[in-house]
């Protein structure tokens, strides 16, 4: 756990299916109410994936938007978790060295979500169901599952967001029918530890400020 970062730049070492295979398995260990095991991963490899990172990347470019499955971000956002999303923004883009005022650099290395950084492993992460807010704790430690088995393969992984923006467009590139959620991509691989983003630092929040003891 003290180990895992999310890591945007890998090895070109291919990850054998036999070893994907062990983390998925482990990842769905994880704990899930009435044990449904919300959620359903695909790997996209070769052409498919060539053309998928092609249309998300130009539909980034061409401003398009889509009506994204569900809402990640409060709204409007409170400025407690506003000064936590500027800092981790700065954390990234000072390992860069790349400064506020450089569009162009910022919108280089966002582009790169949708390419799932160039990692070897590229997963959807999908709800099947018309799950309720719970569907999506389970799923959510199934993630985390994911990236602890990962973690301790000599692995790395680093959960994608950005494409919750086009769920539309990635149905029709994975043959996911209309009903299905997307929720977010997985990059996953071996690090590149000479890689300048791999030297992000972003903080935690100070216990007292989520934990308390009454009684």
């Amino acid at each position: 756990m003290t180990q895992r970062r999310s890591v945007r730049a890998y090895l070109s070492a291919p990850v054998s299916d036999e070893l994907l295979a062990e983390v998925m398995v482990a990842a769905r260990l994880a704990p899930s109410g009435a044990n449904l095991q919300p959620g359903i991963f695909v790997s996209v490899r070769g052409e498919v994936r060539q053309r998928l990172c092609a249309d998300l990347s130009l539909a980034w470019r061409e401003g398009r938007q889509e009506a994204e499955d569900y809402d990640y971000f409060p709204k409007p956002m409170p400025m407690t978790l506003r000064r936590r999303q500027v800092a981790a923004a700065q954390a990234l883009y000072g390992a860069l060295d790349v400064v506020r005022d450089d569009r162009a650099g910022r919108d280089a290395q966002f582009e790169r979500n949708f390419r799932f950084f160039d990692a070897p492993v590229a997963l959807i992460v999908a709800m099947p169901y018309d799950f309720g807010a719970g569907g999506y704790m389970d799923l959510g430690m199934t993630l985390y599952g994911l990236m602890l088995a990962a973690q301790a393969k000599g692995l790395s992984t680093c959960a994608i967001g950005a494409l919750a923006s086009y769920p539309s467009l990635i149905r029709q590139h994975v043959g996911l029918d209309a009903e299905t959620k997307v929720v977010c991509g997985m990059a996953l691989g071996y690090a590149d530890p000479d890689a300048p983003v791999n030297q992000t630092h972003t903080t935690r929040c100070e216990l007292q400020e989520y934990f308390k003891v009454l009684g």
